[in-house]
């Protein structure tokens, strides 16, 4: 279910940036959520640079380079992994892309699983198990 969309400037990086970019978030992601890798949906949504602003100025105007991004995960992940995924991508972010550290943005979208589906399943229904062994862990690290 772990979606993440990198929004970038057209024509700012390498294809080859991107690339690594989108396979490193994916790992990170897998990784972190300890989620199967196929599972896992990463983008870049590349926009014209006359369609993206930056502090009131298009961006084509002052060629500055900061990325945003957003993901979205089911309710019930632990606000340790919600942080790691927000500094890795924008770790990631920052490394790969080259982009200024004050500049990324990012953040998260939770989903109640009841409000998300898989091949047109509930995922509250399909991964129950697994949404409860999260619940539970996350119950008892805010109890320590």
């Amino acid at each position: 279910m772990p979606i993440l969309n990198f929004h970038l400037v057209q024509g700012q990086h390498q294809a080859a940036q991107v690339e690594t970019l989108l396979l490193k978030a994916s790992a990170l992601f897998a990784e972190v959520l300890a989620c199967p890798i196929d599972r896992v949906r990463v983008f870049a949504t590349e926009h014209a640079p006359q369609h993206f602003c930056i502090g009131g100025k298009l961006v084509s105007q002052h060629e500055q380079v900061a990325p945003y991004f957003s993901f979205i995960v089911l309710e019930g992940r632990s606000q340790a992994d919600r942080q790691r995924l927000l500094s890795g991508f924008t770790d990631l972010v920052v490394e790969i892309l080259g982009a200024p550290r004050a500049n990324v943005r990012g953040g998260i979208v939770p989903v109640a699983p009841s409000d998300w589906s898989i091949g047109g399943a509930l995922a509250s229904e399909l991964r129950q198990a697994e949404i409860e062994a999260r619940r539970l862990a996350a119950e008892g690290r805010r109890s320590e």
